[in-house]
């Protein structure tokens, strides 16, 4: 007998070193770019306490003690509606974020098929079969006979 048939064979070796690799993977990723964002309820989450912190840090002549009490109301207020959303909601705000990302998807190739028309004009050979010389192409900007329109 072999060496190699004396030893238990692990069974789950492949897909033990395949995890291994994908985690040290995911922490070289984690220590180049940082953390990965957390769910959209988590960013929204993020952005509100950024703003209020944002807004209680304002330090102006211009608010006097009793405008800067009003905006801490305003903050707490705000903070108080928008957590048990977020808290009973979070998958909602994954899916309107997704939504979103498909709008501005769709929004883009609407745009870059239109830019792409606009370009291409006359020399496109699935565009329009007009010569550019052609007298009765109503784009050549010429000097032909014109149509009397009446404005009354």
């Amino acid at each position: 007998m072999s060496e190699a048939t004396d030893r238990p064979v692990d069974d789950d070796a492949w897909a033990k070193a395949c995890a291994e690799d994908l985690e040290a993977e995911k922490a070289r990723r984690r220590a180049q770019h940082g953390p990965p964002p957390g769910s959209a309820a988590e960013e929204l989450r993020k952005l509100v306490d950024a703003v209020a912190d944002k807004v209680a840090g304002l330090q102006s002549p211009l608010f006097g003690v009793a405008a800067q009490g009003a905006v801490q109301q305003v903050i707490k207020q705000a903070k108080s509606v928008v957590e048990p959303v977020i808290e009973r909601n979070p998958d909602v705000f994954d899916h309107i974020a997704a939504a979103g990302s498909e709008l501005l998807a769709a929004y883009r190739s609407a745009v870059e098929s239109q830019e792409r028309r606009w370009t291409q004009g006359a020399s496109d050979p699935g565009g329009p079969s007009k010569k550019a010389d052609d007298p009765t192409d109503p784009r050549d900007g010429g000097t032909g006979a014109g149509e009397h329109i009446d404005l009354d």
